[in-house]
């Protein structure tokens, strides 16, 4: 039978909902709400609670509270400090808010809602039963807040509607989750609405528990390595091998620093592993030491800025050098097009030419004009294969092969190296040096060329090559192919005296200590020098000349106090190295 709605006191809940059988207190401290309370105990102690759907509200209205409450019976009323009122209350009925009076107090016209008359079928309630009670085990289980013998208290239970109010007053679960529990009317929703609590509590704490684990599992490791960090850190110390670590830590640092492949960084990194487990006082970890300082120095990404300006390169290298118009014309044309194409195959370019001519001299030039770095490599007498390629890290006192070498020494990856003297390379047992430079010469195959010991693939791509030599007699075809040959040809005189007054004779005056002025030649007198005393392509004997003159100017200058001294074609200069010897008169 169906009762009458009744206008009880009302008191709006906040952050709690009540349940069917559930004993529980809370305290009020708003005013309404105390006078609620108080007026309920001067009645029958009967009380609506209804729950607000915002917790920050202070003065709800109907809307901000559910449609669904409990009537609940006072059982005790404790007065706190700040006028708060402590209530315990036992819930009895469900009922639905129809209306609310905001006078003194909230006065609730609530309908109350019957227990479910129809029965269902014995074997599902049964199976529910049973359901319902293995979860809410589970559920038990795996929560630590709830113990064994809550789940034993379940078991008693044999009413299906008080088993499903007993579980949901045991439930720690929010507010939220107990409202949809107290607003499922019949036993099947209450049921289906409490299973999908459960199970969704259930997999929330399974989670919770894997992330536990795995992180205490972590924080365990984590522990361990410390201590067993320590201990070796300590048995280091003992042993006088504390250094190893720091340097390793500062090798790391340096690694993550590099400007490399993830290839380079990664084998790095095994290096300095290894070099951190070794003894200090042992062979190998100078060696690793040794091997994880050169691919740190290498400049793996690090290149520098070409000079772009074909004007500037072309004046730089007219001062330098007089005539070798194809040289510098080759030159320029390659910056040329590395500005066009803003990259550009560096070409490997082999000048030929007698002793002299200033074959070396002008790839220093070059370098100065293109604003490079420049390694000169002297391959006079070269036979080993290693000298190119470099040891293996296996052999006691390996190193990295001169071209790795000069890579480092330029400290960039596009620097001009010159290739001084290939044509006196030789080979033996140790093996062939022309085939060891095939690779390096190669356009198509030195952007991986792997050195030896280095054993990580360098890009020798941007390196810009220069290779002198004397003749093209002993250079190997195959070496000879992968270069572009140009001949540096013998001077003529008029060229050679060209040389001297620009270059030559200034450079030793300097050399020999002599100021501007203090010495001339006249230009009979170089002549006569030229056709008389030097016999040659290049200009080298004749700088020795000039030399010699210069010491003996300098000699008169400090011993007689001249001032000056004029060589001219009537001077008469005796060169200790020829076999005509003539008094030494200089004019002053």
């Amino acid at each position: 039978m169906k009762e009458e709605n009744r206008n009880i006191p009302a008191v709006a809940l906040r952050g709690m909902t009540i349940l069917p059988g559930m004993v529980a207190h809370f305290d009020v401290s708003r005013s309404r709400s105390v006078r609620a309370v108080e007026a309920a105990m001067m009645k029958d102690q009967t009380v609506f609670l209804v729950t607000q759907r915002n917790v920050e509200k202070e003065e709800p209205e109907l809307e901000d509270l559910y449609g669904i409450g409990i009537i609940a019976v006072i059982k005790q009323v404790i007065k706190l400090q700040n006028n708060v009122v402590r209530v315990l209350v036992e819930g009895e009925t469900r009922a639905r808010l129809k209306e609310m009076e905001w006078g003194e107090y909230l006065v609730a016209e609530a309908e109350p809602l019957q227990r479910e008359e129809e029965m269902l079928p014995a074997e599902i309630q049964a199976a529910m039963i049973r359901g319902i009670q293995e979860t809410f085990t589970r559920y038990c289980l795996m929560n630590p807040k709830h113990g064994k013998e809550l789940a034993r208290q379940m078991v008693e239970i044999t009413d299906l509607e008080k088993l499903l109010d007993y579980i949901g007053n045991n439930l720690s679960v929010g507010f939220e989750e107990k409202q949809k529990i107290l607003e499922a009317q019949t036993i099947q929703e209450r049921y289906e609405t409490l299973m999908i609590i459960l199970l969704n509590e259930i997999n929330i704490i399974q989670i919770k528990t894997e992330f536990q684990t795995k992180v205490k599992e972590k924080v365990d490791k984590n522990q361990k390595e410390y201590i067993l960090r320590e201990q070796m850190k300590l048995i280091r110390e003992e042993l006088g091998e504390d250094n190893t670590v720091s340097e390793a830590d500062n090798y790391l640092e340096e690694c993550k620093k590099l400007d490399a492949d993830q290839e380079v960084k990664e084998k790095l990194e095994k290096e300095i592993e290894r070099f951190k487990n070794v003894s200090l006082n042992s062979s190998e970890s100078a060696v690793i030491r040794g091997y994880i300082e050169t691919i740190l120095e290498l400049p793996w990404n690090r290149a520098s800025k070409d000079n772009k300006n074909l004007e500037d390169a072309e004046r730089i290298l007219d001062e330098d050098h007089y005539g070798m118009e194809k040289v510098k014309e080759r030159m320029l044309e390659f910056l040329a097009v590395r500005n066009l194409t803003k990259k550009g195959d560096s070409p490997i370019i082999c000048l030929v030419g007698p002793p002299g001519t200033g074959k070396t001299s002008i790839a220093k030039s070059v370098a100065r004009a293109l604003d490079k770095q420049y390694v000169r490599i002297s391959l006079g007498g070269v036979r080993d294969e290693a000298e190119i390629r470099g040891h293996r890290k296996t052999y006691v006192g390996a190193m990295p092969g001169r071209i790795a070498n000069g890579l480092k020494n330029a400290g960039v990856r596009n620097p001009l190296m010159l290739l001084d003297e290939i044509d006196k390379i030789s080979s033996d047992y140790k093996g062939d040096t022309a085939s060891a430079l095939l690779e390096v010469l190669d356009s198509e195959q030195n952007s991986k060329f792997r050195d030896h010991y280095v054993e990580l693939p360098l890009d020798l791509s941007e390196v810009l090559f220069i290779a002198t030599a004397n003749s093209l007699q002993t250079i190997p075809r195959p070496l000879l192919d992968r270069m572009e040959i140009i001949e540096v040809s013998s001077y003529t005189e008029n060229e050679k005296a060209h040389i001297a007054r620009e270059h030559l004779i200034a450079k030793q005056m300097e050399k020999n200590g002599l100021q501007e002025g203090q010495l001339s030649i006249s230009d009979n007198a170089l002549e006569k020098l030229i056709r008389g005393y030097t016999r040659e392509a290049g200009v080298r004997n004749l700088e020795r000349k000039i030399g010699e003159i210069c010491r003996k100017a300098a000699r008169e200058i400090y011993q007689k106090n001249k001032k000056t001294v004029k060589i001219t074609e009537n001077s008469q200069v005796s060169f200790p190295s020829d076999r005509r010897r003539e008094a030494l008169c200089l004019s002053a």
